[in-house]
């Protein structure tokens, strides 16, 4: 692999965080475990490109009838932020959270993977009761980000 993928993998040993390895891929898969609930995190080198990207992956998807409200709250989540975004599927439902970093002219270290991971992380941790909540408890959009606000609304 690459200088990208090398220092991911430090950092996840230094952090001592157990994950896979996808084979032949520069992509590690890794068990995340929340205050608010359980989902699969993907760190990827993009070596070509200087680019180091972390996924949180919402553990279920969003059902059909359902990825039309899924779409505007995460669209009403994006609006204003400054690193990171979330994305949907609507093929198949899938919902993730997105942080990245272009190091072209530099390199990346620890310090800045961390960055990035741990900035998806709170923000999967921090939103994933109001995007439940609006999925399968019948919670509409506005209430759920009313919740996300109590919480000391989305991290930057």
């Amino acid at each position: 692999m690459g200088d990208i993928f090398e220092t991911m993998v430090e950092f996840f040993n230094r952090e001592e965080w157990t994950y896979d390895q996808i084979p032949d891929q520069p992509i590690l898969r890794l068990g995340m475990n929340g205050k608010n609930g359980k989902w699969v995190g993907y760190a990827q080198a993009r070596e070509a490109q200087d680019q180091f990207v972390f996924y949180s992956v919402l553990p279920t998807t969003a059902p059909e009838d359902k990825r039309h409200q899924m779409a505007e709250l995460l669209t009403r989540f994006n609006y204003g932020l400054v690193v990171g975004n979330w994305e949907m599927d609507y093929r198949d439902g899938e919902i993730r959270y997105k942080t990245s970093i272009d190091v072209e002219g530099d390199r990346l270290t620890t310090a800045l993977v961390r960055n990035v991971v741990f900035l998806n992380l709170q923000m999967m941790d921090r939103t994933l009761p109001a995007i439940m909540g609006v999925m399968y408890g019948g919670i509409s959009i506005d209430v759920a980000l009313r919740q996300v606000e109590d919480q000391g609304g989305l991290p930057s």
